[in-house]
């Protein structure tokens, strides 16, 4: 009696194409292409395990070898349909590339191919998990699968389509199976059911296809697994829930109640029992995942929606409804995160069911003060308190008139204390505007402790040219990183200081060369880059024209006027820097340096041919006696 029995996958196999369970989109096209005569040379059948792509390549073989064929009702009782229906390879060749792989293989069937077809019109090869052949026999078939002989179909069939060379998928129709839908599942379980007079409920059978995960083999598989229960009582949904090693819904909504409470001294002894029941801990947060899953979509989807993607029937649908009102989305989707990483977790360690325990507790306090009421109402009665903020004040730094800026001291011999008798001036003019604009200033900051709105910056004044290029030079010499450059610089007097050109003048030919020497010149044209913020500036050094001027002779500026407007402060000239009268002595000896070696001395005779004047200096000579 054993000997006969025939699994119900097998059994209930489809035959014609109208059988098919889903893939309509796949019966419609192949309807087409075989009442129109439009039969492709190769096809490529892609989509999960247990949707249909083995079976649907045996009916579109036998439809094209039927005797009535092509035609989209084959009889099933002709020699080709009943060779195909038990698998007799005579035109219709199934091969496993799993087994099959290798080149040698495919070269086999590259021999074969030349026979032509017994019984049918067509000699057909069906190719199942074609993603396991290697690149070295996709190769070897490939031409044949582009020009095939005459009367010679391929089949490929792969869950792994993204393991198929590109070549081959160019070279085929594509079809691609989808999952089927759980109804449409639990309706041809429903149906075998019936012809079997298997003793089962509705909820088990969607608890059957639920599991399957689209695949309509494995329910069918599973529903004969079951349906040895069903002798003396109807099979139920917990019986399902059983043999799975799955939680009831019952179980879930238990323990989701005590973690959304914050229970976890209650859910730890629930969890004791479930697990001394013999349920795996991967298996119940699993579960517990898509229970909080469930409760997800009817708290934010309507009852007719919610029956659709959930499957629950309308007593479990009622709890649900009464559940979501005790927890929020966001700690809906928190739960449901925190569960998927302890369950990555459980399956990494040694020691899963501590980790089940540590996962529950951690879980039964999660949704302990997270709710959005209690977060906002914490936050108004911390807004409600008085709370010590310092007053914000606004400080307006008066801007920095450049009127009167540091200078470096130009060199010049006829002119000894003009230069020391300028910034004694402008110092005591600072001083006296510090004495006026002190109560200013204290005034405006009272103001800006009294209220906080915004002081608009004083305007600046019109400054003299003359009197800009001192803070400008000053600005370059900042900007001036050698040492000896700077020192050099500090006998010179700018000219013009522009982005345009810099021009620099001494009254020494010696400091221009000096000055003009690569490294010191690179240092003032990178100065000047940094300070007008380009690169390559112009600068120029050479003795002085009787056009320039020099900033050492510019009068100080005139003293600046009192500012009327309420909320300016004065603008204050920064302090000058004094100049000992050590270094005023120190310039003059150097200026005089030059004028000492004009001199005639006794080594020098006091006649010289123009012959050796120019030897002289081409040589950087002098006379010895």
């Amino acid at each position: 009696m054993g000997e006969n029995y025939i699994p119900l996958y097998r059994k209930y196999r489809p035959q014609k194409l109208e059988e098919v369970v889903g893939q309509e989109h796949i019966k419609q096209a192949l309807s087409n292409a075989i009442n129109l005569g439009k039969i492709s040379h190769a096809y490529l059948f892609t989509g999960p395990r247990g949707t249909g792509k083995t079976s649907t390549a045996r009916i579109l073989a036998k439809s094209l070898n039927c005797v009535n064929g092509p035609t989209v009702e084959p009889c099933g009782k002709c020699t080709s349909c009943i060779d195909i229906t038990n698998s007799v390879p005579i035109d219709v060749i199934e091969i496993d590339a799993a087994s099959n792989r290798k080149v040698e293989d495919a070269q086999n069937i590259l021999e074969k191919i030349q026979y032509v077809p017994v019984n049918g019109k067509y000699k057909i090869y069906i190719i199942d998990e074609v993603h396991m052949l290697t690149n070295t026999a996709f190769n070897a078939l490939l031409k044949t699968l582009e020009e095939p002989p005459k009367n010679v179909v391929f089949i490929l069939a792969t869950t792994e389509s993204h393991k198929v060379l590109d070549t081959i998928k160019s070279r085929c129709q594509r079809f691609d199976f989808r999952r089927i839908t759980t109804d449409d599942i639990a309706k041809h379980l429903r149906y075998i059911s019936d012809k079997e007079k298997i003793n089962i409920s509705d909820g088990a059978l969607y608890s059957i296809a639920k599991n399957s995960a689209g695949g309509m083999r494995d329910s069918i598989a599973l529903l004969d697994q079951v349906s040895i229960l069903g002798e003396s009582k109807e099979i139920t949904e917990d019986d399902i829930n059983n043999l799975l090693g799955r939680l009831s819904f019952d179980v879930l909504y238990e323990m989701a109640e005590k973690i959304i409470q914050s229970d976890s001294i209650n859910a730890i002894k629930l969890l004791e029992k479930v697990y001394n029941s013999g349920n795996e801990p991967v298996q119940i947060l699993n579960n517990l995942m898509y229970y909080f899953k469930n409760v997800l979509i009817v708290k934010n989807c309507d009852n007719e929606t919610s029956l659709e993607l959930t499957n629950l029937n309308e007593a479990q649908l009622k709890q649900l409804n009464q559940q979501k009102e005790e927890v929020e989305t966001h700690q809906i989707v928190f739960l449901i995160e925190k569960t998927a990483n302890y369950i990555k977790e459980i399956k990494t360690t040694t020691n899963q069911q501590m980790w089940l325990e540590v996962a529950l507790i951690d879980l039964s306090n999660l949704t302990n003060n997270t709710k959005l009421i209690e977060l906002q109402n914490r936050i108004q009665a911390l807004e409600g308190g008085e709370v010590s903020v310092a007053p914000i004040r606004h400080v307006v730094t008066p801007p920095v008139e450049r009127v009167s800026a540091p200078i470096q001291k130009p060199v010049e011999p006829e002119v000894k204390q003009e230069p020391v008798q300028i910034k004694q001036e402008v110092v005591q003019e600072i001083k006296q505007e510090e004495a006026k604009t002190e109560p200013v200033q204290e005034k405006t900051e009272d103001k800006s402790e009294e209220k906080t709105e915004f002081t608009p910056m004083p305007k600046a004044k019109m400054l003299d040219p003359a009197t800009d290029i001192r803070s400008l030079w000053a600005t370059l010499l900042s900007h001036v990183k050698s040492p000896s450059t700077q020192a050099l610089l500090k006998l010179a007097n700018p000219v013009k200081i522009a982005p345009d050109e810099v021009v620099i003048t001494f009254k020494q030919a010696i400091f221009v060369k000096q000055a003009n020497d690569g490294t010191k010149k690179t240092a003032i044209m990178e100065a000047a880059d940094a300070m007008f913020g380009q690169k390559n500036t112009h600068v120029l050094i050479r003795t002085p024209l009787e056009s320039d001027v020099e900033i050492g002779k510019v009068a100080p500026a005139a003293k600046p006027k009192p500012i009327t407007q309420p909320n300016e402060v004065k603008t204050l000239a920064p302090k000058q820097e004094t100049v000992s009268e050590e270094e005023i002595e120190t310039v003059q000896e150097v200026q005089k340096a030059p004028e000492k070696k004009t001199e005639s001395t006794d080594d020098e005779p006091k006649f010289e041919s123009d012959q050796s004047k120019m030897i002289k200096e081409l040589f950087d000579g002098k006379y010895i006696n």
